[in-house]
């Protein structure tokens, strides 16, 4: 039976490999925290590392994911601010 990925988003942060100076990136994924890490990191390069940011998200910043339109089990890249 296949498992729920529910309806929430989680942030993950994601670090490469690359000494000396590694690059980290921030994705989003329609996912439970422990199904997103997984997620994300089937979607970055071999090596990265990947952490759960525990944050609550903002109303403003909710509306501003789901204009995302992302299925569940879907992650997307943010760009850097």
């Amino acid at each position: 039976m296949a498992e729920s990925f529910g309806n929430s988003f989680t942030l993950v942060e994601v670090t490469s490999d690359a000494a000396p100076k590694p690059t980290k990136q921030m994705w989003l994924a329609l996912a439970k925290p422990s199904q997103a890490l997984t997620l994300v990191l089937a979607a970055v390069p071999e090596g990265w590392t990947a952490e759960v940011v525990p944050a609550v998200l903002s109303e403003k910043q909710q509306r501003m994911f789901q204009e995302l339109n992302l299925r569940p089990g879907e992650v997307y890249r943010l760009a850097p601010e």
